[in-house]
């Protein structure tokens, strides 16, 4: 097979489908709103599959801080640390928006990655693709303004730049989460995305929903 064919098939395999012809080692479970899907210390004996919603990860420090880490959505894993021997959860995951979520035994996870060429490359390459990602985090938080950190954020969570539209709007996302993510403070996050706002860059729907413009990208592009 050609390396040309070769990504032609990868491009073409659906996760979700194929995940969900497993036999036995699954199982899918309904999360609304807030609900916790797992726990920091917890057992590591899953990995998770977000068939929609958003899933919101999160870290407690020893003096009880807790910090958000990451949002993830529709079509990410999460919990796979369990296949690298990783005993327990270093952090906790729970449902951004109503969800619903597959859970995979490590086992069952484990067989599927040895014996399905596809899904085991779609999944190396999902994983190479988001620890570029958190390269580029570390790159963003070092080097550019808290302003720049909160654009891109945004820009990330509309999926801007992705395959398709961006989302119409993202869920209602507290400015203490934002803070948390962007490693800055709430009056800061407040203060910018007011700007934000009167610069036609963002702008709110019913419910607090956030509508994030493709303009938001000049603050990212700007020296």
């Amino acid at each position: 097979m050609t390396p040309v064919v070769a990504a032609e098939k990868l491009n073409k395999f659906d996760p979700k489908t194929f995940l969900s012809t497993i036999d036995g080692g699954r199982k899918i479970a309904a999360f609304p709103r807030k609900q916790t899907i797992f726990i920091q210390g917890d057992s590591s004996d899953a990995v998770f599959y977000i068939q929609k919603g958003k899933v919101k990860l999160t870290v407690v420090a020893k003096r009880g801080k807790e910090v958000t880490i990451g949002i993830l959505n529709e079509g990410d894993f999460f919990g796979e640390g369990c296949l690298t021997g990783q005993p327990l959860r270093l952090c906790s995951a729970a449902a951004m928006t109503d969800c619903s979520v597959m859970r995979i035994d490590k086992k069952a996870m484990m067989e599927v990655l040895h014996g399905e060429h596809a899904f085991s490359d779609m999944f190396v390459a999902y994983l190479l693709t988001r620890n570029i990602r958190y390269e580029e985090d570390l790159v963003d938080q070092l080097f550019n303004s808290s302003e720049k950190r909160l654009a891109r954020v945004l820009l990330l969570l509309a999926h801007f730049g992705k395959e398709g539209k961006p989302e119409v709007a993202i869920p209602k996302i507290s400015q203490e989460t934002l803070a948390e993510m962007v490693g800055t403070t709430r009056s800061r996050v407040s203060f910018f995305m007011n700007r934000f706002r009167k610069l036609g860059f963002i702008d709110y729907h019913a419910g607090d929903a956030l509508r994030v413009h493709s303009s938001l990208l000049n603050i990212v592009l700007h020296d």
